[in-house]
């Protein structure tokens, strides 16, 4: 089983760690890309190049920010991935924070959840493509929907990268995808992946009337993951998949499968 997670937008930078070592992330088929994308982040942002010109390196902080999607006082995430190179690393598990991460909480797994985690869960990345709970990453800002001067969409990229290295990831299991929308386009399954295929969306249910909120769905995608990893089975179907979750408590509705998969509607009431 492969369960597929959204990175956060928010990262906790680690004050001390190894520089990052991109030949030592996990699936090393992705380095080139990882190059790439990387070279290009750090191109951009690399904002003070020549300190005698303050002028040009004000205009070059503004064009940076404005390319990540960063507000007037953010100018600090743009220094932060001009150091990428350089700068420390830590597991993946413990940069990526946000609610989904609060509820999923890695760290107080139990021993047998957390090797389980590691070989099960995938977290999309914009600079990474996909890394593992273990990959030593730093902290970057680098959203879904950027594109880079010289490189162009990170999603192009990743959508050429990604095919190959997530189906031998995948190989005979089910695959839980838990991506948002701007991460899903990463890579898309194939439709002879689909009967192994389970989306999962989360439903807040107030007086009678059912919406995404992204509060509920988030938290509650990282209940999900946790209960799952806790519990330790590996559903080969999507609909083996449900059957746990209303085991394990949640109120699931099975769509019909299509050639993306089968949705999966968890309907929570409360938070």
């Amino acid at each position: 089983m492969l369960i597929l997670l959204p990175p956060s937008e928010g990262k906790a930078a680690p004050r001390r760690g190894k520089p990052l070592d991109l030949a030592a992330l996990g699936s090393p088929a992705l380095t080139p890309a990882r190059e790439r994308v990387l070279d290009a982040l750090i191109e951009l942002c690399d904002v003070h190049r020549d300190p005698s010109v303050p002028t040009q390196n004000a205009l070059l902080l503004e064009q940076a920010a404005a390319t990540l999607g960063l507000g007037p006082s953010q100018s600090d995430l743009v220094d932060l991935n001009a150091r990428l190179r350089t700068a420390a690393t830590s597991r993946a598990d413990k940069i990526y924070t946000g609610v989904l991460y609060d509820a999923l909480d890695f760290a107080t797994l139990s021993p047998a959840a957390k090797r389980r985690a590691t070989a099960r869960i995938g977290i999309a990345s914009s600079l990474f493509g996909m890394v593992r709970p273990g990959d030593a990453i730093p902290a970057y800002r680098l959203s879904g929907d950027a594109s880079l001067p010289g490189l162009g969409a990170v999603a192009g990229v990743w959508r050429e990268a990604l095919e190959p290295v997530m189906t031998e990831a995948l190989g005979n299991g089910l695959l839980v995808d838990l991506r948002s929308g701007m991460y899903a386009a990463f890579w898309r399954p194939s439709p002879a992946l689909a009967p192994r295929v389970a989306t999962v969306r989360v439903l807040h249910e107030h007086n009678g009337t059912r919406k995404v909120v992204s509060h509920f769905n988030k938290a509650t995608k990282g209940r999900i993951v946790r209960a799952v990893l806790e519990h330790g089975g590996a559903p080969k179907t999507p609909d083996a998949f449900a059957d746990l979750l209303v085991e394990l408590g949640w109120d699931v509705e099975v769509h019909e499968p299509t050639k993306k998969g089968t949705q999966l509607d968890v309907v929570v009431r409360e938070l």
